[in-house]
């Protein structure tokens, strides 16, 4: 490859993992990571429990060192926005007019938040969480507040509301569906969230909508519900979902379908270009049965740091299809749960455990497809082998307390 290297776009954990992988493999030609925010390469996830609830600082999000990027020869662009790909070209074009060449581009472009269309949505007060900036803004008002409202049961949504009860605020949960992370886990685990979380001290409104967020002199005061319920809130945050960032692929004439279209191998349809992270939609055996094929998008460290190093394995002359086993997790207050494998509404489901120690186990199509743990490491992590080496567990094993999940799991 010649020195003009690889420019990646997008600083986040995809992003940074690629670049740090790529010099771990040897690579020695130039590396560009070109970020919008103006932060070294940081941690999301604590931002939403640890960081607000005054357990970590700015410094113990990073990734790595401040020195890392200088010792490794990555070059970072902080506070840069790609507007443009010039393919033909190999041009990367910048907000500011500036043109970066590069001989492969990687595109770790993430995802934002999604907006919630309402009016009054604009008001001081109402707060998404998904950068530091964001976080950083909810800090000050939140050691204030007395009243949280919290639109969307979803994993951030729920770890937020779980922070402001520690607190002891005053937590209500406003949900569009019948329970809560109903996309994300089956409806045992959501009961034992929602028990849990109702324990604590968190109201739910199930099945609301929001038709406005209220205020006064230019501050939010109330959320008003569907049924013209009126909620009291010093603070609102929004929780409803994130969208892919995809636009600028999508502008360079690259296939998107909620995400940004690559194959097993990580790769675009330009032979010069990759995408990895959140913005993907990519191909895995773990959504066999998915009614839009075998192809996701999945929001996860798990899966960003993992493609970031599949992409520079290829890179560096490994190639190999990316078919890492998928898991995720939300500490919620004193719940942790652990997700491996992606479940289905219609996936059949038989447990272990009960209440704040319990495990799901989903089934479809004759075979293991997610498990759910909550506070059952051990449980989480024999699932993660027997999925990842397509060990076959039976809903009778499962259900059964005296079946070895770890002597399966570790069998040869």
């Amino acid at each position: 490859m010649s020195t003009v290297g690889i420019v990646v776009v997008g600083a986040g954990q995809a992003g940074f993992q690629a670049a740090a992988s790529l010099r771990e493999a040897g690579f020695k030609d130039p590396i560009t990571l070109i970020g919008e925010e103006t932060a070294l390469p940081y941690q999301r996830p604590p931002l939403s429990k640890a960081y607000l609830a005054g357990k970590t600082d700015a410094q113990g999000l990073l990734l790595r060192p401040a020195t890392f990027l200088a010792e490794h020869a990555i070059g970072h662009r902080a506070g840069a926005r790609a507007v443009a790909i010039e393919r033909e070209a190999r041009r990367l074009r910048l907000a500011d007019g500036e043109s970066v060449a590069y001989d492969h581009l990687i595109l770790a472009t993430g995802a934002r938040n999604r907006p919630l269309p309402v009016p009054g949505a604009d008001l001081a007060g109402v707060h998404q969480l998904r950068s530091l900036d964001e976080a950083d803004a909810l800090k000050a008002p939140l050691s204030a507040a007395k009243e949280v409202v919290v639109i969307g049961a979803g994993f951030i949504g729920l770890e937020f509301a779980a922070v402001c009860a520690g607190r002891g605020l005053a937590v209500t949960v406003i949900e569009a569906a019948e329970r809560v992370m109903a996309r994300a886990v089956s409806r045992e685990t959501s009961e034992a969230f929602r028990a849990a979380h109702e324990a604590a001290g968190i109201a739910f409104r199930f099945e609301a909508g929001v038709t406005a967020i209220e205020g006064e002199g230019g501050r939010v005061r109330a959320v008003l519900l569907k049924d013209g319920t009126q909620l009291p809130a010093d603070i609102v945050l929004v929780g409803i979902g994130v969208l892919p960032n995809q636009e600028l692929a999508a502008e360079a004439g690259l296939a998107v379908r909620d995400g940004i279209e690559v194959d097993a191998l990580l790769a675009t349809a330009d032979p010069a270009i990759s995408a990895i992270g959140d913005c993907v939609r990519f191909p895995t055996r773990y959504a066999a049965g998915f009614p839009e094929g075998d192809r996701v998008r999945i929001e996860s460290v798990q899966n960003a740091v993992d493609q970031g190093r599949c992409l520079a394995a290829r890179l560096t002359g490994r190639p190999a299809a990316y078919d890492a086993v998928p898991w995720f997790w939300s500490d919620q207050g004193p719940q942790k749960l652990q997700i491996v494998g992606l479940g289905l509404p219609g996936d059949s489901a038989v447990t272990r455990g009960a209440g704040a120690s319990l495990s799901v186990f989903r089934f479809r199509d004759g075979g293991l497809s997610a498990v759910e743990s909550i506070n059952r490491p051990a449980d989480h992590m024999a699932a993660r082998r027997i999925l990842s080496a397509r060990k076959s567990l039976s809903p009778e094993q499962a259900a059964d307390p005296g079946f070895d999940l770890k002597a399966l799991a570790m069998a040869p």
